[in-house]
């Protein structure tokens, strides 16, 4: 099982995670004070999963929640840095929680039967104590709560509106598999040395069920529920490898038998060259179902613009906001020093080089491996990067994720792809790819 999810869906962690400029929590900008915080005893955390919060300086009168959960090998700091949820909070005055699970290979626990049950004992149930505790200490609109995800976080979107419809209005997921496709047998959920359990034909596109099957799916996770159920906006590329295309058209199933709407849809556009988007249900805004549908795109979600489009379909893009709050003076009782300090200067870092430089981690099995490459650069911003490596005898490329490959054996290099080559001084971005044999573990780097 641990092979299957190291193999498949760290490459689905190394795609997003190149969309992170940097590593640690981003800094708020001058005109903020607000910051990324974790918050420990939440409530109920039957597997010790962490909670991190982003509350913008402005909210209105009780603001909405949105929980944005990430993908394998990622982390809730990493997901805040690397998508566009939290610049949208500022902008529209919304909550965003980023849940981060301690478990080996930060993959989400959407398999075990602690996980697909109301109240059960998995990661679920801490992901709802963590909305709980930011309804009741902020006072927000509990009918506005919300849950995104990519890749795994995709799928524990699926799970969460099943879980818990009276707790969540609507859900966005990108690039995800149906509520109980990947049913299998796991560890104790408990456990967070045990990776969740890992089912390969739902994976690979292999689970095709009626639609009413995938609703009393849903159904069954929270017997006895009859409210309202929570909307669901679905997003996947139709050259994904990792998790197949074919599960896209599974949770339009799932999702239409839910909220009771035909599978026709009522409505079809196109957002951007080769994006087709579909209404089911009604044509609004804010309809029952909405898939949006990428051609050629691999499993590289949420991609820019496309965090907005799951707020504009949430309905949070109407929100209005208080005016900015005035400048906060300094404190009188600690005035600046009028004359210089005699006290010499504390000893800084060594200085960093300049351009750039690159580092490989492998995550390997026996006949083949992924490698995550990190760029770092020096002591100046860079507008482009190209990153040397050489495959030993015997090792093919086979994928290759954010950044554009010159070959598949042998000497390769590789070069930034259009959203990650600026990267600000001392700061990181990251590349990954797939191959057979043993991968190589050096690189060098070169500014553009």
């Amino acid at each position: 099982m641990r092979r299957h999810w190291r193999h498949l869906l760290a490459s689905a962690a190394a795609i997003l995670a190149a969309l992170v400029v940097t590593t640690t929590v981003v800094p708020a900008s001058p005109a903020s004070a607000a910051s990324l915080t974790e918050v420990t005893g939440f409530g109920t955390n039957p597997t010790g999963i962490r909670m991190y919060l982003y509350v913008p300086d402005r909210l209105p009168t009780k603001p909405a929640v949105l929980v944005a959960v990430h993908y394998c090998t990622g982390s809730g700091p990493a997901f805040y840095s690397g998508t566009e949820f939290k610049s949208l909070a500022d902008q529209y005055g919304f909550i965003v929680i980023y849940p981060s699970t301690v478990r080996t290979g930060s993959c989400w626990d959407v398999s075990s039967a602690g996980a697909l049950t109301h109240n059960g004992n998995s990661d679920p149930v801490g992901i709802t104590s963590m909305v709980k505790y930011v309804q009741q200490r902020y006072a927000t609109d509990p009918s506005r709560t919300f849950v995104a995800g990519a890749s795994s976080g995709a799928m524990m979107t699926n799970v969460l509106l099943a879980d818990y419809p009276d707790v969540f209005a609507a859900g966005a997921a990108f690039m995800g598999v149906p509520d109980t496709c990947f049913q299998a047998t796991a560890g104790n959920p408990a456990d967070p040395t045990q990776q969740a359990g890992w089912n390969s034909a739902c994976a690979n596109g292999q689970v095709s069920r009626t639609a009413a099957q995938w609703g009393d799916a849903v159904r069954n996770s929270y017997p006895g529920y009859s409210g309202p159920r929570p909307r669901m906006q679905l997003w996947h590329g139709t050259a994904d490898t990792t998790l197949n295309y074919n599960n896209f058209g599974e949770e339009i199933k799932q999702w239409t038998n839910v909220l009771g709407v035909s599978q026709t849809p009522v409505k079809t556009d196109t957002p951007q060259s080769g994006w087709t988007r579909t209404w089911y249900g009604d044509s609004s805004a804010t309809p029952p179902v909405q898939a949006i549908s990428l051609a050629g795109v691999g499993h590289a979600l949420p991609m820019a613009g496309q965090a907005k489009m799951a707020i504009t379909f949430f309905g949070l893009d109407s929100t209005s906001v208080p005016p900015s709050s005035p400048p906060v003076s300094p404190s009188p009782s600690a005035p600046p020093s009028s004359s210089p300090s005699s006290s010499p200067p504390p000893s800084s870092q060594p200085p960093l080089p300049s351009g750039c430089t690159a580092s490989i981690s492998l995550n390997s099995w026996t006949g083949g491996y992924v490698a995550t490459v990190t760029v770092t650069a020096g002591s100046s911003a860079i507008n482009g990067w190209s990153v040397g490596t050489t495959l030993p005898s015997g090792s093919a490329v086979t994928n290759s994720w954010s950044a554009t490959g010159s070959g598949t054996t042998g000497a390769i290099t590789f070069t930034n792809v259009s959203y990650n080559g600026s990267v600000t001084a001392g700061q990181k971005t990251q590349f990954g790819f797939q191959g057979t044999g043993t991968g190589p573990t050096t690189a060098t780097c070169t500014a553009r």
